[in-house]
């Protein structure tokens, strides 16, 4: 069975007014979900990604090492929120195991990629 990458994509401004309250239940869907994954099997792991934007690098010149730069990116709108992992035999098999991820509410985006496991 192959490996699944899903790159939570969002955009960060919209938890902005939440309070409290509303952002615990949102915690609460993903952890149910995440749970009934791993109680299937399915589930390899998966975590939130810290809200700083992290650092990008890209290559510099012969020998100086890579340039870094910081994020999110004045021209990006969304940034990638959180990680799982899952397994599934096939794309619509991990498509249809993602269907109800909560993350789809609203307008973010999930990215899957299959994960190459020699």
């Amino acid at each position: 069975m192959d490996a699944y990458l899903l790159l939570l994509r969002e955009d960060p401004s919209q938890y902005a007014t939440l309070s409290p309250a509303q952002m615990g239940e949102i915690v609460e869907r993903y952890r149910a979900w995440s749970e009934k994954l791993a109680a299937q099997g399915r589930l390899v792991g998966g975590q939130k990604l810290a809200d700083e934007g992290g650092k990008r690098l890209r290559a510099g010149a012969a020998g100086a090492g890579p340039i870094v730069t910081d994020g999110p990116y004045i021209e990006s709108k969304d940034v990638i929120g959180g990680t799982f992992i899952v397994r599934a035999a096939s794309y619509d098999e991990a498509i249809a195991l993602v269907a109800d991820c909560p993350h789809l509410a609203g307008d973010n985006v999930i990215e899957l990629r299959r994960i190459e496991i020699e």
